[in-house]
């Protein structure tokens, strides 16, 4: 024995080299030295060689073409393709005139009552005033019409994610192959997934729903086979033991035990199918996102909020019912609960047919309140007041001006001005260093299929409005993470406030940084970056206020100052937290820099946009495809890889 560890000690790399970092470190280095000098002599200059670019745009036009041409007369569409669109359409129809049917007081009855019973009193009258809020701003009939594609959406979403679940936690096979197709599927923005529908069913309800769809499926997919394999090991074998048979543990034991699991699937599917929705106005959905989308393009703050209200309103209830419902699961029903539910329904029939007897359907014009034209007038004083010229600290056009002379200019001349193979040597070592070889190889794949496509240039700007956007966004927003984790009072300060900026729809954002800041790349990142703060903050708090007390104790009882506690103890001890912090920061900020480029951020954004609204979907899908590239590699560069300790590892 004294000899085996003997030779084992020899064989082990010696000083420094000991440690798996400093060896990557050691091959980058000499792998550099060798390829910086090749690729020097035969790339000198740093956009993407010609001879590497492969013109897709052709082709794609070409398919587009096809498909626009047999769109109509192609079996594929005429049995299938246009089945799936006209069931789609029926349903959203059916729902929506269901809604303009039972009118404005049934809706809202319904609402509070169905909230009143799984959520409870103060959140019932908390729905219906969110309900009367959005008649009150005349925007009745648009949140009705996004309603109906909702509910569509998440029914399809439900019904699709929970098979994919199921079949994922019942089977590895499918589980192993479910698994990086929901991945990627997790971090591509919302925007790549309106172009292949558009391209398949035009513009409309259709598309929409069935982007959304496919956007809001995979966390319930995930969840429900979360839950299904972790169901109690106990209880199943107990049940199994009883002679049951696979279809009886399913539906007595795996479901019922997997219920929570279940429920946080149905609120995050039900927010993020809002998200879309939203943005899926822009492929002609209709409803409250197409009512902001055409406030944006003719900078109308006041529509904008006025139809964004709405939004964040719904976002809220349905986030805080959902959520209610789930932490309510366990608890003992009333004895009387089925006349509960009885009586709440009839209350809310009774409502909606007084409603109707009385001829009051449609929410009534006297009640509407106005804001969008005091709400314009406050911009115009801002813009003669606030953009500019204001002593000492300067106006918001000024900042934004800076910000992008000062960094995002730079930034972006300097990823273009670098050689392109010294980028993907760049992304290589990046994510080799954070995770396996494989990780390397995927995220220079995806780098390199950007400048492949064409768009390399594109690419490296919005590139650069993320990286500013992340770092401002990591800077602010791990100050605040940590003040709350040492603070009860700042952390419950903040926790309403970060609730709400947590459910609202990513488009929504756009619309306080366009009447701050105008339009331009400048406040397509203010967006982004106030879209990525909450989680960031959320998850550093989470992270140091889980760092192990006993360490703490530790460093305490040894004399440490709280400074000292935090620098070498919380922070090295919540490393994990901070790294998952970093890649949602990047995630979410790139969804969000892509939708700015329907403010003025340009790059693939712009791309996208303007391919969808000129029908110019090669354009559009290229800039979609590199968009798909860049969230993949940001991902890969970003999230450490788990590694399983192997035997002589």
């Amino acid at each position: 024995m004294a000899t085996i560890t003997a030779t084992t000690q020899k064989a082990s790399p010696p000083g420094i080299l000991h440690h798996r970092a400093a060896r990557k470190l050691a091959a980058l280095t000499l792998l550099a030295a060798i390829l910086v000098p090749l690729a020097a002599t035969r790339w000198s200059t740093g956009t993407w060689p010609d001879a590497l670019t492969v013109d897709v745009s052709g082709p794609l036009a070409t398919t587009s073409d096809w498909i626009i041409d047999n769109r109509d007369s192609h079996p594929l569409f005429i049995y299938f393709f246009g089945h799936v669109s006209n069931a789609v359409v029926i349903a959203v129809r059916a729902v929506y005139l269901a809604l303009l049917a039972v009118g404005w007081a049934g809706v809202t009855a319904v609402a509070g009552l169905v909230a009143w019973r799984v959520a409870g009193l103060r959140l019932a009258l908390g729905t219906a005033a969110a309900f009367l809020v959005c008649g009150l701003l005349g925007m009745w009939v648009p949140t009705m019409q996004t309603l109906a594609l909702m509910v569509v959406a998440v029914a399809a979403s439900v019904l699709v994610g929970a098979l994919l679940g199921l079949a994922a936690g019942l089977s590895d096979r499918m589980d192993r192959v479910l698994r990086p197709v929901l991945d990627t599927m997790q971090v591509l923005p919302a925007f790549a997934y309106l172009l292949p529908v558009v391209l398949v069913f035009g513009i409309g309800v259709p598309a929409a729903v069935l982007a959304t769809v496919v956007y809001a499926a995979p966390p319930m997919a995930r969840l429900t086979s979360l839950g299904l394999r972790g169901a109690d090991k106990e209880v199943l074998e107990a049940v199994e033991s009883l002679g049951s048979t696979a279809r009886q543990r399913l539906l007595t034991a795996r479901i019922p035990l997997a219920r929570k699991e279940l429920l946080l699937g149905l609120n995050q599917t039900i927010m993020m199918a809002l998200s879309m929705a939203v943005i899926a106005s822009v492929i002609g959905a209709g409803g409250l996102g197409d009512r902001v989308y055409q406030a944006l393009a003719s900078v109308d703050v006041g529509a904008a909020l006025a139809a964004g209200i709405p939004i964040v309103l719904l976002a809220v209830v349905l986030d805080r019912v959902t959520g209610a419902a789930g932490a309510r699961l366990g608890e003992a029903p009333a004895r009387n609960a089925r006349v509960l539910w009885l009586s709440a329904l009839a209350a809310a029939i009774a409502v909606a047919v007084a409603g109707r007897l009385a001829g009051r359907l449609e929410w009534p014009t006297g009640w509407i309140v106005g804001i969008a034209e005091p709400v314009n007038r406050a911009v115009d004083w801002m813009t003669a007041h606030l953009y500019s010229g204001v002593p000492v600290v300067g106006g918001t056009a000024d900042w934004a001006a800076r910000f992008t002379t000062w960094v995002l200019d730079p930034l972006r001349d300097g990823l273009q001005w670098l050689p392109w193979w010294s980028v993907l040597l760049a992304v290589a070592a990046l994510a080799w260093l954070i995770g396996t070889w494989r990780t390397a190889l995927t995220a220079v794949l995806a780098m390199a299929a950007i400048g492949v496509l064409g768009v390399w240039d594109q690419s490296l700007d919005t590139l650069s409005q993320v990286l500013a956007a992340v770092a401002v966004t990591l800077v602010i927003g791990f100050a605040t993470g940590i003040a709350a984790a040492r603070s009860d009072r700042v952390e419950r300060l903040l926790r309403p406030v970060l609730d709400v900026f947590q459910t609202m729809p990513q488009f929504v954002y756009l619309i306080p940084v366009v009447a701050l800041f105008g339009v331009g790349r400048a406040p397509a990142v203010a967006a982004a970056i106030v879209y990525a703060l909450p989680a960031v903050v959320r998850i550093t708090t989470q992270g140091l206020r889980q760092v192990d007390p006993a360490a703490l104790e530790s460093a305490r009882s040894l004399g440490a100052t709280s400074g000292q506690q935090l620098r070498q103890v919380q922070l090295p001890l919540a490393r994990p937290a901070l790294l998952l912090a970093v890649n949602q920061g990047v995630v979410l900020v790139l969804a969000v820099v892509i939708i700015g480029g329907l403010v003025g951020g340009g790059a693939l954004g712009y791309d996208v946009v303007f391919g969808l609204a000129q029908g110019d979907l090669a354009t559009g899908l290229v800039a979609g495809a590199a968009i798909v590239c860049l969230g993949l590699m940001l991902d890969r560069v970003t999230q450490p890889t788990q590694r399983r300790a192997k035997k002589g590892a």
